[in-house]
């Protein structure tokens, strides 16, 4: 017969995700391609914790030198790697897209590695945390017309 006192022990978020809570909320974004002297990439991202905190939830929608960029993007932790991989869903491609985050203090590294895209973007946040500035660049040897350099910043607005 079961313990009466035995209680079932749901799990919990890894520690390591709190890393990822600086993003949590609204940002309103600008940037352009790298060269132009002027922005023509602007939009919105929204980042939220699922219920469970297990993932982190982005939702981006940007015009791209007039192009309409939306996605949804679900990230986690994985802790033998100590990165955060996530999944994005966007009307930009038909499959998800398996990319790889990594926060260490200030600095972001995100990279994307399923052909033609292959790059990583590098970014740090300000002293306050409401504002980061980075940029996408091609990764050694990948097609620099399907990755194309741009910088980006953002400011959290909510």
């Amino acid at each position: 017969m079961a313990d009466d006192t035995t209680e079932t022990q749901m799990p919990t978020p890894d520690p390591a995700l709190k890393r990822l809570d600086r993003f949590v909320g609204t940002w309103k974004m600008e940037g352009r391609l790298v060269g132009s002297d002027e922005d023509t990439i602007t939009g919105e991202a929204t980042y939220r914790w699922l219920p469970g905190g297990f993932f982190l939830e982005q939702k981006i929608t940007l015009n791209f030198v007039g192009l309409q960029i939306q996605s949804q993007e679900l990230v986690g932790y994985d802790p033998e790697t100590d990165t955060f991989p996530s999944n994005v869903y966007s009307n930009m491609a038909p499959t998800p897209l398996l990319y790889r985050w990594e926060v260490d203090g200030d600095t972001v590294k995100i990279s994307v590695s399923y052909p033609p895209l292959d790059a990583t973007f590098t970014g740090r946040f300000g002293e306050d945390g409401d504002i980061f500035s980075g940029g996408w660049r091609a990764n050694p040897g990948a097609d620099e017309t399907a990755n194309v350099a741009y910088d980006i910043s953002g400011r959290r607005v909510g």
